[in-house]
């Protein structure tokens, strides 16, 4: 019963937190929008580079100011149907979250002009929106449509989010450098660059790390890692300590960056005596799947 208790409990504050990161990330998304990139005439990419592109389009068309926001919550809802049902439910129902948290951002920030230098907004709008999707995704978490694109061709490929990224924004931006011009196109490239540099210097997970693992207790590590990681592993019996002289086992695995947090959790609880080794960003030879936390 108490157990329970406590699970629901552990539950409850994990939504919490999820919640709050997502307001985080709109409000930073919001303010490389609507401070840098719309000020720098900058195009995003995904998304927002698009919802940009149709509402130009929109606004020169009907000579009415159109709400960025409603366009970009608009093109997210078949990407929300098309998740629901090819996507865990689960991560659909947060990106549903996000994408509304990120809407209302944009529509309440106002546009304050800080400059309209484009290298100034290409630069800082793709840091910021850089940061903010990483922090996002770090914790599990999508933050609009395109991500649930990003992170299947992640899975498919092996390329980092960054990457991805990278090449998908970059024939957005160039189709609003044929349509809008082609200076524009050039800052918005530089802007998504910068974005996908300060994306995988937050968001790690593609990166991979050995661990090696000394223990008096391996039954119940074994146990434990393979119940929460589900990772394979060698186990090197009767190793024996040269300073105690006390028999150990040494168990060797390959986890992601993403899954560092789980395993020290574990071996706290586990075995916090444990003597625990991670070679960083080794480079694997074999299969490796890469296991969506969500």
């Amino acid at each position: 019963m108490i157990e329970h208790l406590l699970s629901h409990r552990k539950e409850i504050q994990d939504y919490g937190t999820k919640f709050f990161i997502l307001v985080i990330y709109a409000f930073l998304y919001s303010i490389a929008l609507n401070i840098f990139w719309r000020n720098g005439n900058i195009y995003a990419g995904g998304i927002t580079g698009i919802s940009q592109i149709v509402t130009t389009i929109l606004e020169a068309a009907t000579s009415q100011k159109i709400p960025i926001s409603l366009v970009y919550y608009g093109l997210n809802l078949p990407l929300f149907i098309l998740g629901w049902f090819v996507v865990d439910r689960k991560f659909v129902i947060f990106t549903i979250i996000g994408v509304t948290f990120a809407s209302f951002a944009i529509e309440i920030t106002p546009m304050i002009e800080l400059t309209k230098d484009p290298i100034i907004c290409a630069i800082f709008g793709g840091a910021i929106s850089g940061y903010s999707l990483g922090f996002a995704l770090k914790h599990g978490l999508s933050t609009g449509g395109m991500d649930i694109v990003l992170l299947s061709l992640r899975k498919l490929t092996g390329k980092s989010i960054g990457n991805l990224s990278l090449i998908i924004n970059g024939v957005i931006v160039l189709t609003a450098g044929f349509i809008f011009g082609w200076p524009h196109a050039f800052y918005s490239v530089l802007s998504i660059f910068v974005g996908a540099k300060a994306t995988d210097l937050v968001y790690v997970k593609h990166k991979k790390g050995q661990v090696m693992i000394i223990t008096q207790h391996p039954e119940k590590v074994i146990d434990k890692l393979q119940e929460q990681l589900t990772r394979g592993m060698t186990v090197v019996y009767n190793a024996k300590g040269a300073y105690q002289q006390k028999d150990q086992a040494m168990l060797i695995t390959v986890i992601t960056y993403r899954e560092m947090e789980i395993l020290k959790e574990i071996m706290k609880q586990v075995d916090p005596k444990a003597f625990v080794s991670v070679s960083q960003d080794v480079e694997i030879l074999s299969d490796f799947e890469e296991i969506d936390i969500i």
